[in-house]
């Protein structure tokens, strides 16, 4: 089973404050095991980006079977919610559902990158999947959330999808729009729902 890290607090936040829209990205990932977040980090500040993260046990950096952490890159705005959604333990049954809605929203294309996009995710064993409150990230934060999706696209045999916008390819060229065709109502699958399991 995976272990759950401890959280970033966020900023106060009224009590009147609405409900906060939430925008995801995620890598499908063919490697079998998820590195563990020292290498992240580590990754992180090679690219001059300088993660937030909770005191914590320095073993708790090298578990490979890590399953949520809060990863900040500025104190006045809310953290990035990183969780490793796996083919086994904790989050199987959303993995599931990832990977059965993502098949049947790129079923509606018949190009051969929308092919290519399938395979990618039928081979994946875990997805890195971040959230981020869409009325609080910064254009810093939208950069420090592309390392993570670059991370993990590099070293876990991934491709990345982002919500609104569709599959990139690891030139970071967007190879399936499926902007479109969540406009235009082909967009079935199921939404996510992991800020209520965690």
């Amino acid at each position: 089973m995976g272990k759950e890290l401890p959280v970033i607090p966020s900023p106060q936040q009224s009590e009147t404050e609405e409900k906060e829209e939430l925008t995801y990205s995620r890598v499908f990932c063919a490697r079998e095991d998820s590195p563990p977040l020292r290498l992240l980090l580590d990754f992180l500040k090679s690219k001059n980006q300088i993660p937030l993260i909770p005191k914590m046990e320095k073993e708790a950096l090298e578990d490979w079977d890590w399953v949520h952490i809060s990863l900040g890159y500025d104190r006045e705005r809310k953290p990035i919610r990183l969780f490793c959604i796996r083919d086994r333990g904790t989050y199987q049954d959303v993995f599931e559902t990832e990977k059965v809605g993502f098949t049947n929203r790129l079923s509606a294309f018949d190009d051969v990158e929308a092919q290519i996009a399938m395979e990618c995710i039928d081979k994946s064993h875990f997805i890195a999947t971040t959230q981020m409150v869409k009325n609080d990230v910064s254009d810093e934060g939208y950069d420090f959330n592309g390392w993570i999706l670059e991370f993990f696209q590099e070293n876990c045999n991934g491709i990345v999808q982002i919500d609104g916008q569709g599959f990139y390819s690891p030139k970071g060229e967007l190879v399936v729009d499926m902007e479109e065709a969540m406009e235009s109502g082909k967009d079935i699958g199921p939404t996510r729902k992991t800020d209520e399991a965690s």
